[in-house]
This record gives C-alpha cells, structure tokens and sequence, in this order.
C-alpha cells in the first residue's frame, strides 16, 4: 500500500463520521464548478472598492481553469482515487474529469490568494480558510489523491500571486 491510499484509507476508516459527513459534503460541494468563488468574484466586481481584489479573483479563475482543468487534467489523465483503491468509499457522485490536479483547490487557492493581496487581512485570513477545508474535503470525501491536492494548492497559489500586485493595505489591529 502506497502513502497515499494509506492516508486516503486512514481518513475514511478514522476520520470521517455521520457528524463530518454532510459538513465537508457541503464544503466540497462550494467549490463545484468554483461557484463560491465565481459569486464572490461578481460580486467584488460590483462594488468600486473591491473591484480591483474581483479583477484579480477573475483572472486568477481563468488561469487555474485553462492550466488546472484544460491542460493538466488532459496531460496527466489520472484515474480517480476510488476506482482503484480497494475498500475507498466516495462520499459523493463520481466525477467524469481526470484526477490530477485538483480543479476545485487549484480554483480555490487561485482565488483565495488573489483576493487576500488585495483586501485587509482579517478577511483575506477567512478565504485562505475556506480553500483549505475545500482542500481538505476532497480528501475526506475520497475523490482525490492528496498529490492531486497538492497540485492544484501549488497552481492555485501560484496563479493567485501572478494575478496582480500585493496592495498596500495596513496591516489588521486588535480593534479591527
């Protein structure tokens, strides 16, 4: 058994419980399609304050959509963790795409990194959050393999830092 079906097994066996269960079904489900991040996008475009933090959440999408889901998807044609690792349960519908990398992390972080350079820290700390347990639930629900993870974090900070510059924004204080 590899390092990697020994983790993905150790979280179902371990892990996962009916409490967790519907909770990171849920998690994982935001970063369907990267709809979370796609609305929250729009919705910093709308506003004149935040609109350049949405311009860079755009082009980061477009990046980690045209490198993560078109190109090394199709390079890599990875098979899905739980079509071949005996006794791994997939918590949800099975995907149709290829496994490496993972498109909802890389879009995640994409986004998460964009916005977090462009907005004050506090709420650049929560986004960072949320991509990390949509991350992590990819793993908790079986659909990834945790180097597919890996490899979407990496693309998706990665396209987060080239999407623009860092703004100079002051740093949060305790009465933030």
């Amino acid at each position: 058994m590899d390092m990697e079906e020994t983790i993905l097994l150790y979280i179902q066996d371990y892990i996962r419980n009916p409490i967790l269960d519907p909770i990171f079904i849920a998690i994982t489900h935001l970063g369907d399609k990267g709809i979370f991040w796609i609305i929250l996008t729009v919705i910093l475009l709308s506003i004149k304050k935040t609109r350049t933090a949405g311009i860079c959440s755009a082009c980061a999408l477009l990046g980690s959509f045209l490198i993560n889901n078109l190109l090394l998807k199709n390079l890599f044609n990875r098979i899905r963790p739980y079509e071949v690792i005996e006794g791994l349960t997939c918590l949800i519908q099975p995907a149709t795409d290829a496994s490496f990398p993972s498109g909802h992390t890389g879009a995640s972080f994409a986004s998460a990194v964009a916005i977090c350079r462009q907005v004050p820290r506090k709420y650049g700390i929560l986004l960072l959050v949320l991509a990390s347990l949509i991350a992590f639930s990819r793993l908790y629900v079986g659909i990834h393999y945790p180097t597919d993870v890996l490899g979407g974090l990496v693309t998706g900070i990665a396209l987060g830092i080239l999407a623009g510059p860092r703004k100079n924004i002051r740093p949060a204080t305790p009465n933030d």
